[in-house]
């Protein structure tokens, strides 16, 4: 095989992989999207107001509108936080939303394929050649473009082959169940609420979460911990909730990046993008938002080294997607590390987002993906109610 078979093949038809296909698609690029079949990722299935506008997503793809979050603490605590006036908390259901994702870029010219991705082959000639497999022990196929994009996930195998020192990323091992949802219970189940759980038991470093899909309901956790048990967790919070006689519809687990990776290309001809970049952040886990905006970034990018041919065009897709949200996610880092160590902290932690400025901002940072500077007195009082936890000045029980 010696001739170019198209512009660019993208590995792995998540939210990012499908939303750079189809972009790159609609700029008049050829483009192979392979996805693995039945591929569904763990996921609470969050996604902002902003992400529908941007991305054109039909309300009808949304099974819930949360209006509230729950934050629970180590001592059973409840902090409920209304999102009020501006806006809402849109629930998709993954497996429903990514085909519909996947299908779009098919529509605008992308074309589907499925398989697993192998490897990435070289043999002197022009482009990279992707080598994946229909079925597991079936044989190779083969198909050279002049770019690969891989957004596969969490220990990318894209990655793997061609960007150095990726797979020492850290990331957390999540797990949920998806459920039938039963109504609203005494037990503190709410269809229009999502509940985070900041409990060592439910988990040691991260959370545990109950999201409502309308007719059915996210039930999971992430831990790093490798000796913890994820599906005895999850077990624990249904029972506890009243939700364990509910049938379960299917139970998915994998690892979700918890920083971005230092670089996103290998300076010649892969660029990966989503989890495969590292792309979820810190402390809330919030992932579809910034896989979507990653794979936009990556298919400008990708335009450009297409249309120039010069490799360093691939280097923009990290450095506008980290100009934009780096510093959100370089603090929700810091957030993670210090209030997810011990249940003591976990406790402040819950205290403070009781707090009416804390509430606000926060939904209005969820809402606009950015953090917020239009309030100056509220960040000044944010800061020194903070200051007054940390320093154990201020009780976690008002």
């Amino acid at each position: 095989m010696s001739g170019i078979e198209f512009d660019v093949v993208v590995v792995g038809g998540g939210p990012s992989g499908a939303t750079a296909a189809a972009d790159l698609a609609r700029m008049g690029h050829s483009v192979m999207l392979l996805d693995r079949a039945g591929r569904i990722k763990p996921c609470g299935g969050a996604v902002p107001p902003r992400l529908m506008e941007e991305f054109a997503i039909p309300d009808s793809l949304l099974v819930a509108r949360a209006r509230s979050a729950r934050m629970v603490a180590p001592s059973d605590r409840a902090v409920d936080m209304p999102v009020g006036e501006i806006g809402y908390v849109g629930m998709v259901d993954r497996d429903v939303f990514d085909e519909w994702l996947r299908n779009r870029a098919a529509q605008v010219g992308a074309e589907r394929r499925t398989g697993t991705f192998e490897r990435i082959d070289r043999d002197g000639a022009e482009g990279a050649v992707v080598v994946y497999r229909e079925n597991r022990g079936g044989p190779e196929h083969r198909v050279r473009a002049r770019l690969v994009i891989g957004a596969d996930g969490a220990r990318s195998g894209v990655a793997r082959d061609s960007i150095p020192n990726s797979e020492n990323v850290k990331c957390v091992f999540a797990y949920h169940e998806i459920i039938k949802s039963p109504p609203a219970n005494d037990q503190g189940y709410d269809p229009a609420r999502c509940d985070v759980i900041y409990q060592g038991r439910v988990s040691p470093d991260f959370y545990g979460w109950v999201f409502p899909h309308g007719e059915t309901a996210s039930i999971g956790v992430g831990s790093a911990n490798k000796g913890f048990s994820l599906r005895g967790s999850v077990a624990t919070m249904r029972q506890e909730m009243g939700l364990a006689h509910c049938e379960t519809v299917r139970s998915e687990g994998a690892p979700i990046p918890l920083k971005p990776l230092k670089r996103w290309d290998n300076g010649r001809d892969v660029l990966v993008s989503g989890d495969a970049a590292g792309v979820v952040a810190p402390a809330s886990g919030e992932g579809i938002y910034y896989a979507m905006t990653c794979g936009r970034h990556a298919a400008n990018a990708a335009h450009q080294f297409l249309l120039t041919g010069k490799p360093s065009a691939l280097k923009a897709a990290r450095r506008t997607f980290m100009r934009e949200h780096g510093r959100v996610f370089l603090i929700l880092g810091i957030m993670q590390y210090f209030w997810y160590s011990s249940d003591k902290r976990r406790e402040r932690f819950v205290a403070m987002c009781a707090d009416p400025d804390v509430q606000k901002l926060t939904w209005q940072a969820y809402m606009n993906k950015k953090l917020v500077r239009a309030d100056p007195m509220a960040h000044l009082r944010i800061f020194l109610k903070d200051t007054a936890h940390l320093l154990g000045l201020r009780a976690a029980h008002p």
